[in-house]
């Protein structure tokens, strides 16, 4: 599993502006935001997370895409929570790229226990950040500090999930240029990929790479034939079938970067960034210095989780409807 860094590794981005402000139109936040208002958010939202990680194995990876695809589209405002209204829009869950996104519910349940702490203080967006970051603690990965102080949009829309959550068939240079217009330099785009470190891949999402297969796109062969053990159809017969993203699905390490260089990475853009030769020294030194990859992955969530921030949102009371 490589070097061991504890969870209690720290990374604090003192003087980066992220930690301030990112615009004029964008929210202000800070690390000590709800030092008054609610000082005991974090304590509260790490409580009631522990229960839930504590009984659920592949509650982590849940969380942490569940923040993925709430800043990817609009930036992280909570837009993916909101239920649809039938009868004018359908919500961002609706996109099938939000397939199996899970934990909505308990996002909300911990927006309840906080509502009774801090009525309308705390936003349901910083909340699925926190969850996010500790998923990744409680996995063994870094003990990340992010600024707070988000706003909940008011709107969602499939279609913009549709257009800003990355396709099955992302290219190299197309994962550099989403992670790079939020900040992130050439590292930290291939240090946030490390995150699959984490839960499965569905066989709805790999089929197509398997059985229209390019010739570009390297598998060991032991492990195309194990993927196509576990998808044995073109059109999987249910949703429900799925393979670990890497060896060791439950646990936040490097592991990933070690098995896309042996060509055991599950989705073709694995394969891509252990090739291309922009990202290949990244993986490469990733796969043998699990402390260095924590503390790139640390930078890169903060500025994932902290760029094009909603500033003129509101603060919902429940988490599936705005006020």
């Amino acid at each position: 599993m490589g070097s061991y860094c504890s969870p209690l590794f720290v990374l604090t981005l003192a003087l980066v502006v992220i930690g301030v402000s990112f615009g004029l139109n964008e929210a202000k936040l800070a690390y000590d935001y709800y030092k008054f208002s609610c000082p005991n958010v974090e304590t509260i939202v790490q409580r009631e997370m522990m229960s839930v990680l504590l009984t659920d194995a592949t509650a982590p990876a849940a969380f942490l895409r569940l923040m993925f695809h709430d800043c990817q589209v609009q930036g992280c405002d909570a837009s993916i929570l909101l239920d649809s209204d039938h009868s004018t829009h359908k919500s961002e869950m609706v996109s099938s790229k939000n397939f199996a996104i899970r934990k909505r519910e308990m996002i909300g349940y911990i927006k309840s226990i906080l509502e009774y702490e801090c009525p309308g203080k705390v936003s349901c967006a910083d909340i699925i950040v926190l969850a996010a970051k500790e998923s990744v603690s409680f996995s063994g990965g870094p003990h990340i500090q992010i600024p707070l102080g988000r706003k909940d949009s008011t709107t969602s829309n499939y279609q913009q999930a549709d257009a800003s959550l990355p396709p099955q068939g992302i290219k190299v240079h197309e994962l550099i240029h989403i992670f790079t217009s939020k900040g992130m330099n050439l590292e930290e785009s291939i240090a946030i990929m490390g995150a699959h470190t984490l839960g499965v891949g569905h066989c709805l999402n790999i089929a197509s790479r398997l059985y229209d297969t390019q010739p570009d796109d390297l598998m060991h062969y032991v492990y195309e034939a194990f993927l196509r053990l576990k998808c044995p159809t073109r059109v999987p017969l249910t949703n429900l079938t799925f393979v670990p993203n890497d060896i060791t699905p439950t646990i936040f390490d490097n592991q990933y970067y070690r098995d896309i260089l042996m060509g055991k990475g599950l989705f073709g853009i694995d394969s891509s960034i252990s090739r291309d030769p922009r990202t290949a020294p990244i993986v490469r030194q990733f796969a043998i210095d699990q402390n260095y990859f924590f503390k790139v992955f640390s930078s890169a969530f903060v500025k994932l989780s902290s760029t094009n921030v909603n500033g003129k949102g509101e603060v919902r009371r429940q988490c599936n409807h705005i006020n």
